[in-house]
């Protein structure tokens, strides 16, 4: 990620520190916070969700900085970094905390901007399920290159991968049997973000949308992101974004290669979490066979 958003020299007297003076008589604290953000939708939109407003981002690390004293600014910069990654749209964010006038025993140069300094780094680590589908062209071939379009990127970790399953098609019109496989793993992506890159893909492949449930050289639907119960649980309903997969629950050519990747797998079925494996169970999984090995 090249977008950034820069935070600058975000002063706070406070008292935070080792020594029990330092919890009682205040200091100047100084940060520095660098987001990493998707910035593409933002500046093509002017939509301010599709970005972090940074006057929020400063106003959460200064109510942390003018907080209860802690002894340890490692544990202020944590605080402030968690603070950050809480909002969905920052993928990454390194905070810098300066103490100037820290009591070490030395004298530094500059009184209000030198001194000992603590630098962190953090990512977003969402989970996703990724269900992976073709029907037209060389179905095995396109799905091991998607799934190594997917592995490639530094951005999505992939963890577990299914076998591949024939399935018969559901809906739309006439058209061959399906390959179909799942994809689990982590990522620092915002949600919109990784679904981008996925409809990059199957751009890739000539994935067209004419026909609702139309036969297609690749379909990459992004199921679940973030862990159901989880605060990084994310849901939208929206044209352009809809995860959790609204019909996932009833589709046994996404449970099964899902449960194979993940047997400890559980999806949000209204108001209800419920294990993959139970609700496989439940549906049954007529039409769903086992595939070819993938390709090596």
């Amino acid at each position: 990620m090249t977008d950034r958003i820069h935070l600058e020299g975000l002063r706070v007297v406070s008292c935070h520190g080792v020594l029990e003076h330092e919890k009682v008589d205040p200091q100047p604290f100084i940060a520095d916070i660098t987001l990493e953000v998707d910035l593409t939708a933002a500046g093509l939109s002017d939509d301010l969700s599709r970005t972090v407003s940074y006057a929020d981002i400063a106003q959460a690390a200064e109510a942390i900085l003018a907080g209860p004293p802690v002894d340890l600014i490692e544990t202020l910069v944590d605080r402030i970094a968690t603070a950050a990654l809480a909002y969905l749209a920052v993928e990454a964010v390194e905070v810098t905390l300066h103490k100037p006038h820290a009591p070490a025993g030395v004298t530094f140069q500059d009184p209000e901007s030198g001194g000992p300094s603590v630098t962190i780094r953090r990512e977003r680590d969402a989970a996703f399920v990724v269900a992976l589908g073709a029907n037209l062209g060389r179905r095995e071939r396109t799905l091991v290159s998607a799934l190594e379009a997917i592995r490639s990127d530094p951005a999505m970790r992939v963890l577990a991968v299914s076998d591949l399953y024939m399935t018969d098609p559901v809906g739309g019109p006439d058209q061959p049997d399906y390959l179909n496989a799942v994809v689990v793993g982590r990522t620092r992506l915002a949600p919109w973000t990784m679904l981008e890159k996925l409809h990059l893909i199957e751009n890739w492949y000539g994935r067209t949308r004419d026909v609702r449930w139309g036969a297609r050289t690749l379909d990459l639907d992004l199921i679940q992101y973030g862990t159901p119960g989880d605060p990084s649980e994310f849901a939208s309903e929206t044209s352009e974004l809809t995860v959790p997969h609204p019909r996932a629950h009833e589709r046994a050519f996404v449970l099964t290669p899902w449960l194979d990747a993940d047997p400890q797998a559980h999806v949000r079925v209204g108001d209800r979490i419920t294990p993959v494996a139970d609700v496989l169970q439940e549906l049954g999984t007529d039409g769903v066979r086992p595939g070819p090995e993938w390709l090596r």
